[in-house]
């Protein structure tokens, strides 16, 4: 049998044997939360790119929307006032005889005619600036920029817009200006309706650009 020096030297020996063994359980439990903590930091980046990029997703589907939306807008107020003109054929001949020569006209049709042309112009204006702040395609302007300088070529609506009572937005009317001035136009496009609407007897006429020039 040990004596009591004995038995304490052997629980002492018994002891520092077992204290490797805490250690090394200890560090692997240090590098299990270690590498939960850096698993976590990767999920959460995960989820952030994924909501990132479902936030563009939306802003892109929203902004198409608003594309449409817009145009559609324009596009209704353009077609009331065809409708009105084309379901009104004594509207249709003033808007006409006012666009080629507006001194054809009375004064109560000069007023009638100054209303249709505001009507057309701020439907234009609309889709400048909805160009402008990039909310319709490019490709959608350039058809109403040329739709623009094509009315524009016409005499009647050239005097209206020089004496027009009420002014246009300072960037529009630049743009406006800016056509007339350059004569932005397709005068071969704008001579073949004139020969459509005029008809045989419109061979060898005047285009509209030589109207009242």
């Amino acid at each position: 049998m040990l004596g009591g020096a004995g038995r304490a030297a052997a629980q002492c020996a018994y002891q520092g044997a077992r204290r490797p063994g805490r250690a090394a359980s200890g560090g692997r439990t240090r590098l299990d939360l270690q590498a939960l903590a850096n698993l976590g930091e990767f999920v959460s980046g995960v989820v952030v790119i994924a909501s990132l990029v479902y936030l563009a997703a939306q802003v892109r589907q929203n902004t198409e929307s608003l594309r449409t939306e817009n145009y559609a807008r324009a596009l209704d107020r353009i077609s009331a006032m065809q409708s009105r003109l084309s379901g009104d054929g004594g509207l249709t001949a003033l808007f006409a005889k006012g666009a080629v020569d507006p001194d054809l006209l009375t004064a109560r049709e000069r007023i009638q005619f100054t209303w249709m042309a505001y009507e057309a112009f701020g439907a234009f204006e609309f889709m400048f600036h909805q160009s402008e702040s990039r909310a319709i395609p490019d490709a959608v302007w350039q058809r109403w920029s040329a739709t623009t300088a094509w009315w524009l070529s016409f005499p009647g609506i050239r005097a209206w817009w020089a004496a027009k009572p009420a002014p246009f937005s300072a960037s529009f009317t630049a743009f406006v200006d800016a056509c007339i001035r350059d004569n932005v136009q397709d005068s071969a496009a704008a001579l073949r309706w004139h020969r459509f609407v005029g008809g045989p007897e419109a061979e060898g006429a005047p285009g509209p650009r030589e109207v009242g020039a």
